[in-house]
């Protein structure tokens, strides 16, 4: 087990649907990761999860299990991001803020 924690951003894409629109997908993937126990933030081309690696990979491959039964998607392609910081603890909350805060600076 690798109890590392890292930040990923992750968006699955499902191949060979019969429509474009994949809300229904990203609504179904999005209430699995919400009843995990890790921390999450969706945004609009995917989510972000936090917490320790071997969980986080676990989820991802709860994810593609969930489309490929319960939906019936035959292929399924991952875009996955995969940060990791030793020394010091970091959320994905705390990125963001070092460069809003930047951001005030060259205001």
């Amino acid at each position: 087990m690798v109890a590392i924690k890292c930040i990923a951003d992750v968006c699955l894409i499902p191949i060979g649907t019969a429509s474009p629109s994949v809300s229904k997908y990203v609504t179904k993937v999005e209430s699995v990761i919400r009843k995990s126990p890790l921390k999450s933030t969706l945004h609009s081309a995917g989510t972000t999860i936090e917490g320790p690696w071997t969980e986080v990979m676990d989820l991802i491959g709860s994810l593609h299990e969930v489309l490929h039964k319960e939906d019936g998607v035959l292929r399924i392609q991952s875009d996955i991001r995969v940060g990791t910081r030793t020394d010091k603890p970091q959320t994905a909350e705390d990125k963001v803020r070092v460069v809003e805060e930047g951001l005030k600076k060259l205001s």
